[in-house]
């Protein structure tokens, strides 16, 4: 992979090109890194309202009317409901893998298949996530396996 920075005094804003033979899930995957920088979320952490970058988010859980959002470190609360987050972060990044789970996909390490159908995704500090055997074949598509 090739990285070229150009700089243009008349450029306001910052532009990204992504130039590629073809359009492959790891060409996706990039495109959304970079779509999703600078994007931030709050949350509540000990009272005190708290800004989170997208990216750094492992993923969001609902628990008995509470929105958590999970980052390595943190666990804050959100005002927001799991299908709001669907419709306001990207699906390329965010995935819905259960009915009280959105993951962030650029947080997977390893997946690894059950015998019940679900999938055990381990992200990047270690935590293991299920994806319910009714998300499995959207995440194997999204994925590209």
């Amino acid at each position: 992979m090739k990285v070229y920075v150009t700089e243009n005094e008349k450029i306001e804003d910052v532009e990204v090109q992504i130039h590629c033979e073809k359009s492959t899930s790891d060409v996706e995957r990039l495109a959304n890194y970079v779509r999703a920088y600078g994007q931030i979320i709050t949350g509540k952490l000990n009272g005190e309202i708290v800004k989170v970058n997208i990216r750094d988010i492992l993923y969001f859980e609902s628990v008995d009317d509470n929105t958590f959002i999970y980052t390595r470190d943190k666990v804050l609360t959100s005002v927001l409901k799991l299908y709001e987050i669907e419709e306001q972060f990207d699906k390329d990044l965010f995935f819905r893998c259960s009915k009280s789970v959105i993951i962030n996909l650029n947080k997977i390490t390893k997946l690894k298949p059950e015998i019940t159908r679900n999938i055990l995704a381990t992200l990047v500090n270690g935590e293991v996530i299920v994806i319910s055997r009714r998300y499995a074949p959207e995440l194997k598509k999204k994925l590209g396996i």
